[in-house]
């Protein structure tokens, strides 16, 4: 249950990055998205120390970062038209497989 709380964490810590970049591009929902922003970085940052009552502090935390880094990046480049390039995706699948060693690290 904690590894799934961590990883909703994850996927609500790519929200508030998001929600900053959409308050920057609208012309009349910026508070909206600032909401948006800070909702999701409460929703995340609960669900983070939910999940590390077993999962150690590193590993849940690199965790959490990761997937907020890679799904960050994702967004970026099919909505925002960020660069795609072979050294990015390279470094972001290094990031993966670094997740991926610190859950069967445990």
């Amino acid at each position: 249950m904690n590894w799934i709380a961590l990883i909703i964490a994850g996927i609500f810590e790519i929200g508030w990055p998001l929600g900053l970049k959409m308050s920057q591009q609208a012309t009349n929902n910026k508070l909206l998205w600032i909401l948006v922003a800070i909702v999701s970085m409460s929703i995340s940052g609960f669900l983070l120390w939910y999940a590390q009552r077993t999962i150690p502090i590193g590993t849940a935390y690199a965790v959490w970062t990761g997937i907020g880094a890679i799904g960050t990046l994702m967004v970026g480049i099919i909505f925002f038209d960020d660069s795609a390039s072979i050294i990015r995706l390279l470094a972001a699948l290094l990031i993966v497989l670094g997740i991926i060693g610190l859950k069967y690290a445990n």
